[in-house]
């Protein structure tokens, strides 16, 4: 909760607030929000812009495309506006009296980036529906959320400070500035809530779009362990947290995955099959396993939360401050994300939430996903950060051969260097982020910083390592250093669409999503989006006659060929049938962890 000091610094910010806005639903089945933004001193020219993209989302998304009917009023009469470029607009007015906008957003983007309304739920972030105010970014704001137009019942969650609100949270809200405003979203409707305590910080959970089935208790208990876990990684057991209070917002959803990290919350999205169930009546707890499902819910919670340290307040450089207008671009999100990707899952082992196998399970499908990507070959991961904005977020049919994840390969990046420290026996990559907590929290990090406390720890330079894992195009020792540390690695026969350099949906025939480079479907001529409808074989024997067959599982194409290893793959391509020759691929392999020294990877995986 506020402390005393804290509480009186929101007081004397909410007597004479610089800007308010009040947003209430217009019509939830119109999926409009009205927003009314008050500016209490004015410029005489006064400009308000709206953002083009929300932090941790590194795409310029035009929030401003939703926009319309927007209005300048002053002592109730219209002042004259003009549109300046696609976000930004001008108010001729008086700077002696208050000055009024007036706009509808429309919201029905379900993701944790924008904004949704309907008549079952509604969420938004201030990028989406708030102005922000030119001159004042740095002035107090006044967030007031109204009841009118949603149906009863409904109620309000927001890491926001709450100023004077009802019961069901409805009224206004507190932001020291802009950013805070832009960094606590809202969620609207009528939610499951729980709460718990980690390490003295209270935290609040909300849960919209869950069936009756749901086992809140089991995902409060679970979600607590990881808390407190992460709390003691970064301050000790008698160390405090850098937040006051703590909010998890979750919609489950039919068919959606994702997460956004904020300053003192979360909003995530997981499918409802992902959360946990109650027990039948006469099960014991023990009998119910985690499912993969909530294996991956659980895996988001611990990314979300890590964030609260690794991106929100040990900030790259180019963070110090957001520049909402413009792209923000950095090389170090391979840090950022990839970082708090290796210790995602990791956390789920420290707390006891998953056994050894399980976690190797899942760095087992890392590893494969980055032997996977061509574009591992093209891009560093130093690169694949800056070229977020192009490439990472713009996903089409070339992506995997054009880029290469900073999740999954700047997560395989901090697991080398964590097992290099750790076989090296100076230290752990555990010291190396507290190391830069120390130095940097709250202020930038670059990667000089990075490179500094891994030689503090590690008791010599890393910069070969980095330079040739973070800036180069070799591959990563990963497997020699797994090995090292306890884990048994087998190899496997790759899935038969990597064998043949494909990546394809089976929704609705069998379609080609990706092409990959250098693959044997990329040697044949076939492209993304063709539709494989068939496959020819010559005949055995002279006098057979050949066959053709229809198909619409990839599956079904290696149970053909039978002992073959040419083919025609017939395609259908902008409704043009076209047959490709296939030569098959020699197999492919991929790597399977299992335990193999359980003493040696007890050290591993059991230190923090």
């Amino acid at each position: 909760m506020p402390t005393a000091q804290s509480r009186a610094d929101r007081k004397s910010m909410s007597a004479t607030p610089a800007v308010h806005y009040q947003v209430r639903a217009k019509d939830p089945h119109s999926h409009l929000f009205e927003v009314t933004l008050t500016i209490a001193q004015p410029a005489a020219r006064q400009r308000v812009r709206l953002p083009v993209w929300i932090p941790g989302s590194y795409l310029v998304r035009e929030f401003a495309q939703h926009l319309q009917h927007l209005r300048a009023l002053q002592g109730g009469e219209p002042v004259p506006l003009k549109q300046l470029d696609k976000h930004t607009w001008e108010a001729q007015g008086t700077p002696r009296a208050p000055l009024t906008f007036t706009c509808e957003i429309y919201a029905f983007d379900a993701s944790v980036r924008t904004a949704f309304l309907d008549c079952t739920r509604g969420f938004f972030n201030a990028t989406s529906l708030c102005l922000r105010v030119i001159g004042q970014d740095g002035a107090p704001h006044v967030l007031e959320v109204k009841a009118d137009n949603l149906p009863t019942g409904w109620q309000v969650a927001t890491g926001l400070a709450p100023q004077q609100v009802d019961a069901a949270g409805f009224g206004t809200y507190l932001a020291g500035d802009y950013d805070e405003l832009a960094d606590c979203p809202v969620e609207l409707g009528t939610f499951w809530r729980g709460e718990f305590t980690a390490r003295g910080v209270p935290h609040r959970f909300v849960v919209s779009g869950a069936g009756g089935w749901f086992d809140g208790a089991r995902l409060l208990a679970d979600t607590q362990r990881i808390c407190e876990a992460q709390i003691d990684f970064w301050h000790g057991t008698q160390g405090k947290a850098p937040f006051e209070n703590y909010l998890f917002m979750l919609h489950a959803s039919g068919d959606s995955y994702g997460g956004l990290e904020h300053r003192n919350s979360t909003a995530l999205i997981s499918t409802r099959a992902d959360l946990p169930r109650t027990l039948p009546a006469g099960e014991k707890p023990a009998a119910l396993k985690a499912t993969d499902g909530y294996t991956t819910l659980l895996g988001l919670i611990s990314h979300e939360y890590f964030h609260t340290w690794n991106v929100k307040r040990l900030r790259p450089a180019e963070f110090k401050r957001y520049d909402y207008d413009r792209e923000n671009h950095t090389e170090l999100l391979w840090f950022f994300e990839g970082f708090t990707s290796y210790y995602d899952d990791l956390f789920l082992r420290r707390a006891n939430l998953i056994d050894d196998a399980t976690y190797l399970n899942l760095v087992t499908k890392t590893v494969n996903q980055v032997a996977q990507t061509p574009g591992q070959r093209v891009q560093s991961v130093a690169q694949a950060s800056f070229d977020a904005w192009l490439k990472y977020y713009r996903i089409q049919e070339n992506t995997p051969n054009a880029t290469v994840s900073y999740y999954t390969k700047g997560a395989l990046v901090a697991l080398c260097l964590d097992l290099t420290l750790r076989a090296e026996g100076r230290g752990t990559l555990d010291d190396v982020m507290r190391e830069v907590w120390q130095r940097c929290a709250g202020g930038p990090v670059r990667e000089l910083d990075v490179a500094r406390a891994l030689k503090r720890v590690g008791g010599r330079s890393f910069d070969a390592e980095l330079q040739h894992w973070v800036h180069g195009l070799a591959d990563l020792p990963v497997l020699k250093l797994l090995e090292q540390a306890g884990t048994q690695v087998k190899h496997d026969k790759a899935p038969l669409a990597q064998q043949l350099g494909l990546r394809v949906s089976e929704t609705a025939g069998l379609l080609l999503k990706n092409v990959l480079r250098g693959g044997a479907a990329e040697a044949a001529g076939m492209a993304a989006g063709d539709e494989w409808l068939g496959v020819e074989f010559k005949p055995l024997k002279r006098g057979q006659l050949a066959e053709a067959w229809r198909i619409s599982k990839l599956d079904e194409v290696n149970t053909l060929r039978g002992q073959r290893n040419q083919l025609t793959a017939l395609i259908s391509r902008d409704k043009r049938l076209l047959r490709c020759s296939l030569t098959w691929p020699e197999t492919t392999q991929a790597v399977k962890l299992a335990v193999g020294d359980a003493g040696l990877l007890g050290r591993w995986l059991g230190k923090a």
